[in-house]
């Protein structure tokens, strides 16, 4: 199936970038095309996650490993918010991009930072 938004998700791989005024908070990215795996089935291996001042990850999307109740063969894609893990249901990447960043929002917005 083709992906419209997969080369604008592919163009932030080695992107950080500033999202808070005081420069404290920040988001990172990695995105790499990979051959499609049982956990990669879409063929791309990503971090995006969003950092605070101590560089510390605060929020993440990736797919660098199976997150129960999923096994080895079922998708690695899931969520970090702060220390918890849930699976991450990965549709196509416009809807990561969207995701990601509305979290990213929704967090800085709870630590007064909009």
């Amino acid at each position: 199936m083709l992906d419209p938004d997969l080369d604008r998700l592919l163009a932030l791989d080695g992107e950080v970038l500033t999202v808070s005024l005081d420069g404290d908070y920040y988001v990172r990215f990695i995105v790499r095309n990979v051959e499609s795996s049982a956990g990669r089935r879409h063929g791309l291996v990503y971090s995006l996650t969003l950092h605070g001042p101590d560089k510390g990850r605060i929020l993440g999307f990736d797919n660098a490993h199976p997150v129960p109740p999923r096994k080895r063969d079922e998708p690695h894609d899931h969520l970090h918010v702060g220390d918890t893990v849930k699976p991450y249901d990965y549709t196509n990447a416009g809807a990561l991009l969207q995701d990601f960043w509305t979290a990213v929002y929704s967090l800085l917005h709870e630590r007064g930072l909009t």
